[in-house]
């Protein structure tokens, strides 16, 4: 039986997530925990993010700064969460996605289940014999200059979860911790990277693209 807390979180999405998490490898946030010492307290450490989240005090810590060069020049800032946040952030994106999975376009391949990279290929290389010309568009900063309140605005119209409108701002006000170590607060934007593209660019793309 479930223990008694103000958020209904089943503890085996929990574990699912971390498996998810596992699967998707990646490196480690701030802590410097990586998965496999994640990994060796397994379950009081999936306990802790379960009564954490479902009990509403569960706080992410900030992300890791790292530059990525551009190929137009510059670089990119990207954010890398610790492995419980990534965890906690799998949680929240199983819970999630199958509200804002219906209203994408048949078209559109990013950060959905069943779709890959390669087969957005496999369709544009066949549309290619019937058509000669080609769009190509950017939402020019996108992930730096998204605002908060719009973004959270839009989740709340794709679920009646609390905790999720809840973890989301937390996880779109969550500060970078750059290379010398300096916390950056962030008031618009996301904290963009790979790591936690999972949900916060899940959320992004479905409902604000």
């Amino acid at each position: 039986m479930e223990e008694t807390k103000p958020f209904k979180i089943s503890k085996q999405a929990v574990k699912i997530a971390f498996d998810r998490v596992k699967a998707n490898k990646g490196t480690y946030g701030i802590d410097e925990q990586t998965i496999t010492e994640f990994e060796e307290n397994l379950k009081d450490n999936l306990y802790k993010i379960w009564n954490r989240m479902s009990s509403g005090t569960y706080f992410p810590k900030p992300v890791k700064a790292v530059a990525i060069p551009k190929k137009n020049g510059g670089t990119r800032i990207l954010g890398i969460p610790t492995v419980e946040d990534r965890v906690a952030q799998m949680v929240t994106k199983m819970y999630f996605e199958p509200n804002v999975e219906e209203i994408f376009y048949e078209n559109s391949y990013g950060y959905r289940p069943n779709k890959s990279a390669i087969q957005a290929v496999g369709v544009l290389r066949e549309r290619c014999w019937r058509k000669d010309w080609v769009v190509d568009f950017d939402i020019k900063g996108l992930f730096d200059n998204i605002r908060h309140d719009y973004l959270i605005e839009m989740v709340k119209r794709h679920t009646k979860e609390q905790w999720i409108i809840l973890y989301v701002e937390r996880w779109l006000k969550t500060p970078f911790k750059m290379q010398d170590g300096k916390i950056v607060e962030r008031t618009a934007g996301t904290p963009q990277g790979r790591s936690n593209k999972s949900c916060v660019g899940k959320f992004i793309y479905a409902l604000c693209v």
